[in-house]
């Protein structure tokens, strides 16, 4: 069986407010107004399917001048978005690989800021192949992005198990006919993986 991962809050920390409470300095309804209005979930999107992050802050900086500091901290301190790797999670994937389970990786992530991220955490370059969407132009959950992994690795949908913590994506994979696992806690996805064998 070959063991597909997300990145994102399965293998790597990752949320926005980990920089803006610092930037915001506590204040919690300014950061979480600023994350809803300004710097949000859609426009942020746009980047995982490979616009370019210094476009997206100099546009969006243009639109919101009052708010261009902030805007471009989303580029300049990206990396403190992602303070670091999920550790148990790790050590699952780690277990995999000795195990010589052949392991894969589908991300939505930014091109560019994924190759720096690759750099930062050498665990990544456990993987076989890593689908990343701002690099092929496809967002999961799309069904396309898990074909087009399928494809790209001469791999059968039924050979595979993908690892997700959104739901909207294991049913993507799903729909792609691979099936799949929706990550809540490293503990959990061990029993998971118990349960098919790979772990014992």
């Amino acid at each position: 069986m070959n063991v597909v991962f997300d990145l994102g809050n399965v293998l790597l920390r990752w949320d926005p407010r980990f920089l803006y409470r610092r930037i915001f300095a506590g204040d919690e309804a300014r950061m979480e107004w600023f994350l809803a209005t300004i710097c949000t979930h859609e426009w942020n999107i746009e980047q995982d399917k490979g616009r370019s992050f210094e476009d997206a802050v100099r546009s969006l900086a243009e639109t919101h001048p009052d708010h261009a500091p902030h805007i471009y901290a989303y580029h300049e301190r990206w990396h403190e978005t992602l303070p670091g790797a999920i550790d148990e999670t790790v050590a699952i994937l780690e277990e995999l690989d000795r195990k010589g389970v052949p392991l894969y990786a589908i991300t939505n992530f930014n091109g560019p800021k994924f190759r720096e991220t690759q750099k930062r955490f050498d665990f990544l370059n456990r993987f076989r192949d890593i689908v990343v969407s701002g690099e092929v132009g496809i967002l999961k959950p799309d069904r396309a992005i898990f074909e087009h992994f399928l494809a790209r690795n001469a791999l059968s949908a039924d050979a595979c198990l993908f690892i997700d913590d959104n739901l909207d994506n294991v049913r993507g994979a799903q729909g792609a006919g691979i099936e799949a696992v929706h990550f809540k806690t490293p503990q959990r996805l061990r029993r998971d993986l118990v349960r098919r064998g790979l772990l014992s």
